[in-house]
């Protein structure tokens, strides 16, 4: 499905597969107040696809805290989603919230995710892996940048998260995160484990933060490329991975 004119248009359920295609300039925005902008629960083998779209729940737009849109994109279902070229702002909840019953695969490429109450991307899945890849994303004031909860396996590259709260942040397991290439700045805490939890990080920036690594009781594994510089508080991997 294409956007053919330029438009601000409402809510969205997605109960099948498709794919949703603003244009290349983004002419086509989900604007939502209350709601969330777009709810995924398709079959289990369904494919979806979202690009060149803006999700606004205009948060700060005139618009109060609590009238504010929910989550930009829940994902309830599906066997996968894919996000290309999109910007999700001004949500009072979660930017992407996966939280599925059943695997799934997502996709998050080229998008930028800002000004969210909540998490930038938050994952959880009640059996099953829920299997994200974040690449060449921003993320910037949330709280969290990226949230993995139970089940949740995300590999984040070429990517930054600043300005948040926690960049990136593991409050339940199992939950595996790997970072790859990208810059961790400007937040209070750069990477958080949890007890049980697992992040490998290489190749990564991590600046400016108040504290940059907090494992928490989880491993937090470096393979001795990352960069941390001017963080506030001292703080140290306390794993070791290959680089092979």
């Amino acid at each position: 499905m294409d956007a053919l004119d330029p438009g601000g248009f409402g809510a969205v359920t997605i109960t099948k597969s498709i794919t949703l295609d603003g244009g290349g300039g983004q002419v086509a925005s989900v604007l939502v107040a209350g709601t969330n902008g777009i709810v995924i629960a398709a079959g289990s083998n369904d494919v979806v696809s979202l690009r060149n779209i803006r999700l606004d729940g205009l948060l700060g737009n005139g618009t109060s805290p609590g009238s504010a849109g929910l989550d930009g994109v829940e994902i309830l279902s599906a066997a996968s989603v894919t996000f290309e070229n999109d910007d999700i702002f001004g949500f009072n909840v979660n930017g992407i919230e996966v939280s599925v019953s059943a695997p799934v695969s997502v996709a998050i490429h080229n998008c930028r995710i800002f000004n969210v109450t909540q998490a930038g991307v938050s994952v959880t899945s009640t059996s099953g892996a829920a299997t994200v890849e974040i690449d060449g994303v921003h993320i910037y004031n949330v709280h969290p940048g990226i949230r993995g909860n139970t089940n949740s396996v995300i590999a984040v590259t070429n990517s930054d998260v600043s300005f948040a709260g926690v960049g990136v942040k593991q409050v339940a397991a199992p939950s595996t995160i790997s970072i790859t290439g990208s810059q961790i700045n400007g937040n209070t805490t750069g990477l958080e484990g949890f007890a049980g939890a697992v992040m490998n990080v290489s190749g990564t920036m991590l600046a400016g933060n108040g504290t940059a690594v907090a494992p928490n009781g989880g491993t937090i594994s470096s393979d001795g490329t990352n960069v941390p510089m001017s963080n506030t508080a001292s703080s140290s991997f306390n794993g070791s991975i290959s680089r092979f």
